[in-house]
């Protein structure tokens, strides 16, 4: 008797060492998917462009050459200069670090916050989870940009205000997503025989339940940063965002609005580095969740 709650006690704690069969062969199937691949290669050049980028374009950010103002792509400006002789490819550039930087950080504070809660009301219900359900209803029932803008306004505009006000936009998703997970989950044998031999509800929560909500985690991740990175584009364009003179891609829209008749590239070029970003994140979220959902599988 004493060895077989052993054994169950191992199998409980490691519930999740079986799961490298189908974490990878989630992976073979995203390797297997072509769009999945093309998004994965687009998110891994704007990240090699965020990270060594800087050292190839560094100078001509914030350099005002007022005599190569509005020059249009040629061989010294490859993608022409703005209103006030700025080199357009080194500040889109630069320009990538931020974006990325406000996307992941924002999802990853949405999605530990979001998860938290998710996991609470899931897994305890009764009132909890009607208290926490009835918040993210409320967040919900606006539309996320005007939420962001109300946020951003209290705290004031700044580029770290946009990146917490898309963080807390984001947290109803990551929360009710994680919550119906849970509530699933919880109803598993090993979850039941790890509550009868007594283990901790911490334990349970963080030990069991999160690893094995993970996979709709991770999509719904993948495509909050391509929603995250538009969102503070959005914000850079009102105003509400980076502030001059960083060279955010939305607050290169703005700066450049008025010269979209005369000087098209000023626009095109940055609206162009947020399209493609985006694009490859949402690739890259189709591919996992076709390759973590069995559901998407023939």
């Amino acid at each position: 008797m004493s060895e077989l709650v052993v054994k169950t006690k191992d199998a409980i704690a490691n519930p999740i060492d079986k799961a490298s069969g189908p974490w990878r062969e989630a992976w073979n199937g995203f390797k297997k998917s072509k769009i999945a691949v093309v998004g994965a290669v687009i998110v891994l050049f704007f990240i090699l462009l965020a990270l060594i980028g800087p050292f190839i374009a560094s100078e001509g950010i914030n350099d005002q050459v007022l005599s190569d103002r509005l020059l249009p792509p040629s061989s010294d400006y490859w993608l022409g200069t703005d209103d006030f002789g700025r080199d357009i490819l080194s500040r889109i550039i630069h320009g990538a670090r931020i974006s990325l930087w406000v996307g992941f950080f924002s999802v990853i504070g949405s999605a530990v916050v979001g998860s938290t809660l998710g996991i609470i009301a899931g897994y305890y219900g009764r009132w909890v989870d009607m208290i926490i359900s009835r918040v993210f209803d409320i967040m919900l029932a606006f539309p996320s940009i005007l939420l962001a803008i109300a946020v951003v306004s209290v705290l004031g505009p700044s580029l770290q205000n946009a990146l917490i006000a898309i963080a807390i936009i984001n947290v109803p998703n990551f929360g009710r997503l994680i919550r119906s997970k849970v509530l699933s989950i919880k109803e598993d044998e090993y979850i039941t025989a790890a509550k009868g031999i007594g283990m901790k509800d911490a334990r349970i929560l963080f030990s069991h339940i999160l690893p094995n909500s993970m996979a709709p985690v991770i999509v719904q991740g993948t495509l909050a940063v391509g929603t995250a990175i538009l969102e503070a584009a959005a914000l850079g364009f009102l105003g509400l965002g980076a502030t001059a003179p960083e060279p955010e891609w939305g607050k290169m829209l703005a700066d450049s609005k008025n010269y979209l008749q005369t000087a098209p590239w000023t626009m095109v070029f940055p609206g162009l580095a947020i399209m493609f970003t985006v694009l490859g994140f949402n690739l890259m979220g189709d591919g996992l969740r076709d390759a973590l959902d069995p559901r998407m599988k023939n």
